[in-house]
């Protein structure tokens, strides 16, 4: 028998070649789809790889990147669709661009579509990106690892993932410790008694804030002609039972800021007890009434 005629045969009143040309066009139709989704990972991987001359940074790149993907797939499901009788009107509809929105509006949730729009104002307004350590309302502190469609994910200090909507992030008050300057300023404060040498305590805290290896000098040329100290000191605070004396010290990232100021804690404290500054604390008397 030949090719032809075995093609032109009929089981069950259906001619055999109609549903090998509909699984040959569906295996086509597979094949450009992945290829074209595997040519698209391709091109941004090998954007992301160069160092220098990429015309989008990583989280434009990344954001682009599960974008195109999902337009390729759905280009594809609509070619396929329009392949089974009864469904061309709806893979034409997808095609021409009003069935993507009318299955948005079927399928998507309402927080999921305001999580893809905020995905979008957080990747092209920019406020953060990826590698940048940010705060968000004085909660989450942490680095940012992936901003997808729906979520950012937040590695904490803790070495956590967390997994953030993008329309909460979008509400949310956001400290950026990398957008500008990474030179950051951290403040000492130490409370001494009123009985305390004011002079000498402040002299003793910004010789002992001089020391430390991760203290930078942020004075301009103008600051230091008019003699500004590199560590200027003040009192900030007539409490209850203490003076509070801060200190301002700047160091080159958010990292070393926390680092020098956990040690000018300690060794501050150590250098006060040792020269008998006393740091004071609350503290209560307890009177006991004895019956007579």
């Amino acid at each position: 028998m030949e090719l032809q005629e075995f093609l032109n045969l009929t089981v069950w009143g259906v001619e055999i070649k109609k549903p090998i040309e509909f699984l040959l066009k569906a295996l086509i139709i597979y094949i450009i789809t992945q290829g074209a989704a595997s040519l698209i990972k391709f091109l941004f991987r090998r954007a992301q790889k160069r160092k220098n001359g990429s015309f989008i940074d990583q989280t434009t790149a990344s954001f682009l990147r599960q974008i195109s993907i999902y337009s390729v797939y759905i280009i594809g499901s609509a070619i396929f669709l329009s392949l089974i009788p009864g469904m061309e009107t709806v893979g034409n509809s997808i095609l021409a661009g009003a069935g993507i929105m009318a299955m948005a509006v079927g399928f998507a949730s309402q927080e999921a579509l305001s999580n893809f729009i905020s995905g979008l104002f957080i990747v092209f307004a920019k406020p953060f990106r990826i590698g940048d350590v940010i705060k968000l309302d004085d909660i989450v502190t942490g680095t940012v690892c992936e901003i997808t469609l729906r979520h950012t994910i937040i590695r904490s200090l803790e070495n956590r993932m967390i997994i953030i909507p993008n329309s909460k992030i979008n509400t949310s008050t956001i400290i950026n410790s990398t957008l500008s300057e990474l030179e950051i300023c951290s403040f000492i404060e130490i409370g001494v008694s009123y009985n305390a040498d004011l002079d000498k305590a402040m002299s003793l805290m910004r010789s002992e804030i001089m020391k430390h290896p991760l203290l930078i000098d942020h004075r301009s040329n103008e600051d230091k002609e008019k003699g500004i100290p590199q560590v200027p000191i003040r009192v900030t605070n007539l409490g209850d039972s203490s003076i509070t004396l801060k200190a301002w010290a700047w160091a080159s990232t958010s990292g070393d800021a926390f680092v020098m100021k956990c040690d000018l804690l300690k060794s501050i404290k150590e250098l006060f007890d040792k020269e008998n500054i006393e740091i004071p604390y609350p503290y209560s008397n307890v009177i006991i009434k004895k019956e007579s």
